[in-house]
């Protein structure tokens, strides 16, 4: 260890931005076995690991990178799935650069350790030497927990509660299992292969998925609750936010979610109209996409691979303060995308469908009260940019879940989340309780995979209150 004063960082290769804009494929190679242990080497063995104390879900990671130092990589992958149930996940597409890699104690001068590749190499060597197995409680449960949605905290949850030994369903809307991880996320970043694997091997697991199921609609939260010992709720946010401008009403002006989805279904062999029609298809084109996001880099990737004309992505404040990963950045310039900083848009130009982009130009006055600089339109700088086909990536917000789900008890902050006891992750209804998006608005996949692990805790302690309250009293010889 502590090699990070002799060997250098380095990443996996990186497939060149000419080929990668040719295909979906994810954009780096796999570490060999000599450079994941020679990467990981490079770790300090710090006695105060702000990697871990950065990581939502407190991966243990200088012990698995010590362990992959020394090639005890089976040893290495327990370590890292005992407090991560989607690690090969959140190895791929983790914002390590403002979570454990950004803060490592040899970030400065020497470069960080590359934590996330080395994770996904761990997870991917775990996974072909045959180490990754379905949950299998010790003993089981007669009581059974329902769980209304299969993104990333649904399933973290599920398999934590299968492990204790409880009967588990899942509830999806959709008619896969992932969610956001198969819908909204697109190939070059997250195979669908990879999310199809861990949900094959939670159904090994006994962990039961009704899919196609929109709760609300075919099946209501008070039925759940008669039908379960408690339920979860981990349906995200998906609500997504809009513009109201002049020209709004304009053809050719879709959503992140609408335009993502279209793109990953049409890659996963389904029949979509609207992608083949060209409505949510960027082929020779030219797109404006608005927003800083990672949801805005996602739309502005996926237009070039579709052989767009040209990508332009608009966002109201300068690079240092995008909310979106700056590899992310980094990896749509090397792909040919025009960023255009310091600019917001004013105003749709058009007939029918939208022509362009009316634009004013910003600078960043006093910070407010979150601490970041407060945009402020400078009179007098409005220009216009072509456009065919503008995506609208300005994040999402939750649904009326209190409306759609026929529970008007349940209670909601301000902003639409669901109220919550962060202590047990119980909401306002009795055995109902929450995860994900859905109680901290739009957020990372590990912070969601950190809340269904929570939630799973809570739910396992109310249900073993209730029965120790309804267990019959012993009587005294």
């Amino acid at each position: 260890m502590l090699r990070f004063v002799a060997l250098a960082q380095a990443n996996p290769d990186k497939r060149a931005a000419e080929e990668r804009r040719a295909d979906w494929l994810e954009i780096y190679q796999e570490f060999s076995r000599e450079q994941a242990a020679a990467q990981a080497s490079r770790c300090s063995q710090c006695g105060v690991p702000f990697c871990q104390i950065h990581c939502p879900v407190q991966n243990n990671i200088p012990d698995w990178l010590m362990l992959t130092a020394e090639g005890r990589l089976e040893e290495a992958y327990e370590v890292s799935s005992a407090t991560n149930n989607l690690p090969e996940i959140c190895g791929r597409i983790c914002p390590q650069d403002r979570l454990c890699e950004g803060n490592c104690v040899i970030e400065k001068g020497f470069h960080s350790v590359t934590i996330g590749a080395v994770e996904r190499y761990i997870t991917e060597t775990a996974f072909e030497r045959g180490w990754v197995k379905p949950v299998k409680p010790l003993s089981e449960r007669p009581e059974s927990v329902g769980i209304i949605g299969a993104g990333p905290a649904g399933l973290a949850a599920a398999e934590e509660l299968r492990r204790k030994g409880y009967q588990v369903h899942v509830y999806d809307r959709y008619d896969r299992v992932g969610g956001l991880l198969i819908y909204g996320i697109p190939n070059f970043k997250l195979e669908k292969s990879v999310v199809e694997r861990r949900a094959e091997l939670l159904r090994q697991g006994g962990v039961v998925f009704h899919l196609n199921t929109e709760i609300g609609k075919d099946v209501t939260l008070p039925e759940l609750r008669t039908r379960h010992a408690a339920v979860l709720v981990a349906t995200g946010a998906y609500k997504e936010r809009d513009l109201q401008m002049p020209g709004a009403g304009l053809g050719n002006i879709v959503q992140a979610m609408s335009y993502l989805t279209a793109s990953n279904r049409k890659d996963l062999g389904d029949r979509v109209p609207l992608y083949e029609d060209g409505t949510l298809n960027a082929r020779d084109k030219r797109i404006i996409v608005l927003g800083g996001g990672d949801t805005a880099m996602d739309c502005v990737r996926t237009a070039v691979r579709q052989g767009a004309r040209s990508v332009k992505c608009l966002y109201r404040r300068d690079r240092a303060n995008m909310p979106g990963s700056m590899r992310e950045v980094k990896h749509a310039e090397e792909e040919g995308i025009e960023f255009v900083w310091l600019a917001a848009p004013e105003a749709f130009l058009g007939e029918r469908n939208v022509e362009a982009v009316r634009a004013v130009r910003i600078h960043l006055g006093v910070a407010d009260a979150s601490g970041r600089q407060a945009p402020q339109p400078i009179p007098g700088s409005s220009h216009a940019h072509p456009a065919d086909l503008v995506i609208k990536a300005l994040g999402f917000d939750p649904e009326d879940l209190p409306a759609n789900f026929a529970s008007p008890d349940l209670g909601v902050t301000r902003w639409g989340t669901l109220k919550l006891d962060w202590k047990s992750m119980a909401t306002t209804l009795d055995g109902v309780f929450a995860a994900g998006d859905i109680v901290r608005g739009a957020s990372l996949v590990v912070w969601a995979i950190k809340d269904g692990r929570d939630a799973a805790e809570g739910i396992d302690r109310y249900i073993q209150a209730r029965a120790s309250r309804s267990a019959p009293a012993v009587a005294a010889e």
